[in-house]
């Protein structure tokens, strides 16, 4: 069985990836005495754009979903993770090797969960061509093929590389791989969470559909370019779209996307740029603790920022039941699924490097209408498995035959806290509603929550630390205390907050904000707590 770890790293060695040199050659830059290129509008070639791609998702829309696939011979079908990871792209056949660009481009070869064939396009001068399969540019390791797989055999996905630490090696900025899912590096950086081109049905009552890119058209960069651009076409059972995605590395990468969906079927539960992640435990949520390392998670909370200036903070949590959070701030302006805790010694893991996991901020552009932040936060008893879902859904549900525009930036960050000029909510600890020392069990129907706050204009109010308060509420049951000591240690203050519900199985969510001479000093925590017994 494949796992969240195995998958990070087949992402980051190199496996599965395979260009095709018949069409379009992977190290095909102009011959010394080559004529000059050919102008394709002068020679009546239709000039590619972005609109080719719509006008192809509108057409597909039209037609019902076809699921069917070119079947995988047995030694590719039945792959095993390691033999699937063998399979490798022969580097020095990477695309854009011949140009000045410092983008270079591999494919995924299809095997194992990958089954579904992905035609790859390269656009020249403005003419798309196909990219055909051509196994001579794989080492198979020790997979064994027997025949020749056809010239539409397609791939699985795509791999683009950029030097993004080093001038002198190619490290990877993105890959397009399963699905609609892609991921995309800062400097610096180590995988951990994914964005999607679209979710149908997350966390509703029916079964999730997962779209896929079907095709993709990449851009052949110039030679001083800084960014690159990918074309993608949507398709699944219940709608179709098209999508630019430029992205440009750097020390915070960044991709904008434009995306035009073509619902086929009236759509209740849409979540538009879906951001996927794992979240196993935290300083905030110790059931599943284990081993020596004091937590274990790729993000740690969803950020939520309004036209009016609100900012909220929900720490994650990994819950005994599926959990589903809404969030109908009006106007929202931008989220994401943030790890802000960033220090080496609260994970502990050399390995995978919790520490170095990117933060997906989402800034939406332009009018998306009324809608708001969905939350989804599934069980989960290994970090093996991608938990946790947010995205933005709209009040309306999608109607077939309607024509959907959705445009936004990602960025990949790694000091969120560069984000909000307000205090953040550092740290957020769970306990019992008892005195320290006290051998005694707290009360069932009580917890003590104590969220640490830093930032902003915090440290200057520790010189007048009696004005500071905080306002406190609850969606539910009663809140016994709330008080703000100064915590000199980070440059902040600490809330105490013990909330009871007196019903188990009660629920509720909390929330608290620390406030000074009348002015709000902190972004909005937000927390869920349900008493189990």
């Amino acid at each position: 069985m494949l796992t969240r770890r195995d998958a990070v790293a087949l992402i980051g060695t190199g496996a599965g990836g395979a260009l095709a040199p018949s069409l379009v050659q992977a190290q095909d830059g102009p011959k010394p005495d080559a004529p000059p290129a050919a102008d394709p509008a002068r020679e009546g070639r239709k000039v590619f754009d972005h609109g080719v791609v719509i006008e192809r998702a509108r057409q597909l829309s039209l037609q019902p979903h076809d699921a069917a696939r070119q079947p995988l011979p047995p030694a590719l079908d039945q792959l095993s993770f390691d033999a699937f990871r063998a399979i490798r792209f022969k580097r020095d056949k990477a695309f854009f090797g011949g140009s000045k660009s410092g983008f270079r481009m591999e494919l995924f070869h299809r095997g194992f969960l990958y089954k579904t064939p992905v035609v790859v396009n390269l656009v020249r001068e403005g003419v798309p061509a196909p990219i055909p399969y051509d196994a001579s540019l794989f080492d198979f390791g020790e997979t064994k093929l027997e025949g020749r797989l056809p010239v539409d055999f397609g791939f699985a996905g795509i791999r683009l590389l950029y030097p993004l630490n080093k001038p002198t090696v190619m490290d990877e900025l993105a890959v397009y791989l399963g699905a609609s899912y892609f991921r995309f590096l800062s400097q610096g950086q180590h995988y951990g969470i994914s964005a999607r081109g679209i979710s149908v049905g997350t966390g509703g009552d029916q079964p999730e559909e997962f779209p896929d890119f079907r095709e993709l058209w990449i851009e052949e960069p110039a030679a001083d370019a800084a960014e690159i651009v990918v074309h993608a076409l949507l398709d699944g059972p219940s709608l179709t779209g098209a999508y630019r995605m430029v992205i440009t590395p750097g020390d915070e990468t960044s991709v904008a996307v434009g995306s035009t969906l073509f619902p086929r079927v009236d759509i209740p539960a849409l979540g538009v740029a879906p951001l996927t992640s794992m979240f196993f435990y935290g300083e905030n949520d110790r059931a599943n603790y284990r081993g020596f390392r004091p937590e274990v998670h790729d993000s740690d909370g969803l950020l939520i920022k309004t036209s009016s200036g609100e900012w909220t903070w929900r720490p994650l949590v990994n819950p005994p039941a599926l959990k589903r959070s809404a969030f109908p701030e009006p106007a929202v302006q931008a989220f994401g699924l943030l790890q802000r805790d960033r220090l080496f010694e609260h994970y502990q893991d050399l390995e995978v490097r919790y520490d170095l996991r990117p933060s997906y901020w989402i800034e939406r552009q332009g009018d998306w209408g009324a809608g708001g932040v969905q939350l989804v936060e599934i069980p989960t008893d290994n970090e093996t498995f991608d938990n946790v879902v947010a995205f933005w859904r709209p009040d309306a549900a999608p109607k077939a035959g309607e024509t959907l525009r959705y445009s936004y930036l990602i960025r990949s960050l790694k000091l969120a806290e560069r984000l909000t000029p307000k205090a953040r909510a550092i740290h957020t600890f769970v306990t019992e509603a008892r005195a320290s020392g006290d051998p005694n069990p707290g009360p069932a129907h009580v917890r003590r929550f104590i969220v640490d706050f830093a930032g902003g204009e915090l440290d200057y109010w520790l010189g007048e630390p009696k004005r500071v308060v905080t306002e406190t509420g609850a969606t539910a049951g009663r809140i016994d205390a709330a008080y703000v000591v100064p915590n000199p240690e980070i440059g902040g203050f600490r809330l105490f907050v013990d909330h009871a519900l007196d019903q188990p199985g009660a629920e509720a969510q909390l929330r608290a904000v620390l406030k000074a001479g009348g002015r709000t000093l902190t972004e909005t925590w937000v927390f869920p707590w349900k008493r189990e017994g």
